[in-house]
């Protein structure tokens, strides 16, 4: 039987570089473990197998059924060892949670001397890292060693390490409750997008208030300081503050850049700041800001000294390919942009296992949007249709219901008007149902049904009089955010002037450059 490639243990032989598995087969050969080990054997045979099967495994003989669910959980673990030596996967915090390791290793033999010196260097170093979680269970070691290993300053000593713990504890606590907040906005920003009315954000703003902890500025370090502006970026995000959203975004992203270390030990989060901070760029069509922050984000994730591995490549290549379809999207050079199609769907193949659904489709939507700016409407279609028609996908609401307009739009501009008005159906009830349906909606639905029943001239005049409805929409805090994903005014204003809507944006993008 053919399992699906998910198979955990298959998924992490398959990750493994020629470096890695030529360092595994080093590591067992260390063991001084026979060639013909099993779990050597069985690492070899899912080496060469392009899909994860079974009954091949089986076939050759090495272990009974009942017995290969052992014998890979014996070769995973050992995988993951082999991958821990790796110095490509060593880090500070691996380094300290080795010491910390040994130490307690050092207390069991009654060698207490020594373990107190390593801890205390190891200690010295998490503090100096940010990495509190360590240096809090280290000084609880500490403690335990010191009232066992009697010296002449106990007393001193053992004041020292209870204020430290509980500074520390203190600290973990403030940044625990932080970072719940950050998780929990972000969960119902993934949920709901944008606030929609000024219920919600009353629901939301008590939400936030609430279970934001009392802090004093002056006395965070590191990792709570940034706990504290990814919290308030989720929170500008979900309420549409964009200006707020680009302050914290920016404080996040310079408390990185003010600190390289940090870079290195946290690529994850300096590469998901960088994101929030060029996509409320975007919003704010700060251009010049936007592609400066480009450039800088993506030299410093090709410097040498930048940590690379599977993930932070994955994340990179997600973030930084997001914005280079903004900045194309914000300049209105959509046929410039289609180059970025095939390397993004080549780049989503390498990366099918660290990408998750999600995020394939929000890069989908955006290759549409690329299509329908460039004229290319079948290609569009083809791409909302894998959004649409993916019935298990969870993702934000707002995506997949500007996905169906654009959809709609993209018939009509194509002049594939025989099932119109099933797709206007189907997406009226799909908004009803996600109780989505604002103004800039209803009025773009009315318009399309109601074209099959004007006279050729005065198509032009209904695109004029639907214009200047959705133009009062412009600056409504709550039904503007239609035109974050569909530039549907940019639209009309090629039908009424009988342009290409690539024509329109760009003439606004240079008009607002002139401008500044």
């Amino acid at each position: 039987m053919v399992r699906d490639q998910k198979d955990n243990l298959f998924v992490l032989v398959k990750s493994l570089s020629k470096s890695e598995k030529r360092q595994f087969k080093l590591y067992v050969g260390r063991l001084g473990v026979n060639e013909d080990s099993k779990f050597l054997m069985l690492f070899n045979i899912l080496d060469k197998l392009s899909t994860y099967d079974e009954s091949v495994i089986i076939k050759k003989g090495i272990v009974k059924k009942q017995q290969l669910s052992n014998l890979k959980a014996h070769l995973y673990k050992q995988i993951l060892i082999s991958l821990r030596l790796n110095p490509s996967h060593q880090n500070v915090r691996i380094q300290i949670r080795e010491q910390l390791d040994f130490a307690t290793i050092l207390y069991h033999k009654g060698l207490y001397k020594q373990s107190l010196k390593i801890l205390d260097k190891a200690k010295s170093l998490a503090i100096s890292h940010e990495e509190k979680n360590i240096a809090y269970e280290i000084v609880e070691l500490e403690k335990v060693i010191e009232s066992q290993y009697i010296t002449r300053s106990l007393s001193n000593r053992a004041d020292e390490l209870t204020i430290q713990a509980k500074e520390l504890s203190m600290q973990n606590v403030l940044t625990s409750k932080l970072s719940n907040l950050s998780l929990q906005l972000y969960g119902l920003f993934l949920k709901t997008g944008y606030v929609k009315n000024d219920e919600e954000h009353k629901i939301v703003t008590k939400y936030f208030h609430d279970r934001l902890p009392k802090y004093d500025i002056n006395k965070l370090g590191f990792r709570e300081k940034l706990w504290l502006y990814k919290s308030y970026l989720w929170y500008s995000f979900l309420t549409v503050d964009f200006l707020s959203s680009y302050k914290y975004a920016a404080k996040w992203v310079d408390l990185f850049y003010d600190n390289k270390d940090m870079i290195e030990l946290n690529p994850v989060f300096f590469l998901k700041g960088n994101h929030y901070l060029l996509e409320a760029l975007y919003y704010l069509r700060q251009h010049e800001k936007f592609k400066e922050s480009l450039e800088r984000f993506e030299g410093v994730t090709q410097k040498k000294w930048f940590h690379r591995d599977d993930n932070v490549d994955g994340l990179a290549f997600l973030y930084i390919y997001n914005n280079k379809f903004n900045l194309y999207f914000m300049e209105g050079r959509f046929k410039a942009g289609l180059h970025l199609v095939d390397e993004v769907l080549d780049r989503l193949k390498i990366y099918k296992d660290r990408i998750d659904e999600h995020h394939v489709m929000v890069f989908y939507y955006k290759i549409a949007s690329m299509y329908f700016g460039a004229g290319d409407l079948k290609n569009c279609i083809k791409y909302l249709d894998k959004i649409i028609s993916n019935k298990s996908l969870q993702m934000r609401e707002d995506l997949l219901c500007f996905s169906r307009i654009l959809n709609l739009v993209a018939h009509y501009e194509a002049g594939l008007d025989y099932n119109l008005d099933v797709l206007i159906r189907s997406t009226y009830k799909f908004l009803i149902k996600m109780e989505d349906l604002h103004e800039v909606q209803k009025e773009i639905i009315k318009f399309l049904r109601g074209l099959g029943d004007i006279y050729p001239h005065e198509v032009k005049a209904a695109f004029i009089k639907l214009h200047k409805k959705l133009k009062t929409f412009e600056n409504d805090p709550y039904e503007s955010r239609a035109f974050l994903y569909l530039d549907i005014i940019s639209w009309l204003e090629s039908k009424i002037e009988n342009k290409p809507i690539a024509e329109i944006i760009r003439a606004k993008f240079e008009a607002n450059q002139l401008e500044k």
